[in-house]
């Protein structure tokens, strides 16, 4: 099967899962290249994503956009995701049982794409391939995670926010290529896996009510 696909048959698989919480939002699956070698990846999908079923579609969006651009890459050539596929109200932090519900679906996702790097923004989508790392002390670093290159960054959003923070993005960024195309240093970080694809449980069925005797 390709590519395609398969995260179109993923995407139907999470859009018929009543189990997911945050229903009352609409699915913001992913977008761009299913060959892509990088995919970025955020925490949950915003008030303009929600609206238009697409992420980084607002001003981190369009952020994001100027920074592929600045390194001469196209938004359709890579894969850009959220862990969380709906917007939690208010645009607040996703929960840790939210995150949970939606992990194996983004396991899978990236599974489906396997590309050589992934570039977690911000540190809700950091923490879910490095869950002992500061986003301020190891953005711009390089991390082996299943035989591929994890390079977490600062979220546009955050730069947007702060100021300070858009020279320390905008140069990460700009060594981004560098970082994938490169060999990790020797002695770098590495991690173990612990994000791997899970299983999905059934739904389990109700026993048949018992009868009574009298």
């Amino acid at each position: 099967m390709a590519k395609l696909d398969e995260l179109k048959n993923l995407e139907a698989e999470i859009a018929a899962d009543r189990n997911l919480p945050l229903r009352e939002s609409n699915l913001v699956f992913g977008e761009g290249s299913p060959d892509a070698e990088v995919m970025f990846i955020g925490e949950a999908p915003g008030f303009h994503e929600d609206r238009l079923g697409r992420p980084f579609v607002g001003m981190a969006g369009k952020l994001l956009d100027k920074l592929l651009t600045m390194v001469g890459w196209d938004r359709k050539d890579v894969y850009i995701s959220n862990i969380v596929k709906r917007r939690p109200p208010e645009n607040r932090d996703p929960l840790p049982e939210e995150i949970a519900a939606y992990k194996p679906y983004l396991a899978r996702q990236i599974e489906i794409i396997n590309p050589k790097a992934i570039v977690p923004l911000g540190r809700f989508s950091m923490n879910y391939f490095l869950p002992e790392a500061k986003i301020s002390r190891d953005q711009g670093r390089v991390f082996i995670y299943q035989g591929r290159k994890v390079i977490p960054m600062l979220h546009p959003a955050a730069a947007l926010r702060q100021g300070a923070f858009m020279k320390t993005l905008e140069e990460s960024f700009k060594r981004l290529p560098d970082l994938i195309t490169g060999h990790p240093p020797a002695g770098g970080p590495t991690i173990s896996a612990t994000a791997e694809p899970e299983k999905i449980p059934e739904k389990k069925k109700e026993p048949p009510p018992m009868q009574s005797l009298f």
